[in-house]
């Protein structure tokens, strides 16, 4: 028998593929090293956002901002969770600065990691 043909872009199932929030957590790195931490902060939000959503169990209309503030609202969850979403949701002042001195890539990776544990 001849060889099967098997075209050049059928995808390769042992390759991992990764997940959005991995994707935005690593955009964010890139965005803070080119000095633009206004784009991390955006990027480290939908990181949370995403992971958010998935654990509420949320549509995909509901918003990065939106899951983060229906995040802090579950009873139960842990006061550095509900920190980090905390954190997330703050609004930057009238010169593009939080009004706290917080890590939101530390806190969206907290937040990432500790949500899909569950």
């Amino acid at each position: 028998m001849g060889m099967k043909y098997v075209p050049y872009y059928k995808p390769r199932y042992n390759r991992r593929m990764k997940k959005e929030w991995e994707v935005e957590l690593e955009a964010a790195l890139r965005a803070r090293k080119a000095g633009n931490e206004g784009r991390a902060r955006v990027c480290a939000r939908r990181a949370a956002g995403a992971v958010a959503r998935k654990y509420l169990k949320g549509d995909r209309e509901m918003n990065a901002y939106e899951a983060l503030l229906a995040l802090k609202g579950v009873t139960g969850i842990s006061p550095e969770l509900w920190q980090a979403a905390d954190h997330l949701t703050m609004r930057v002042n009238e010169i593009f600065r939080l009004p706290v001195d917080v890590d939101l890539l530390a806190d969206a990776r907290i937040l990432c990691e500790s949500l899909n544990e569950e």
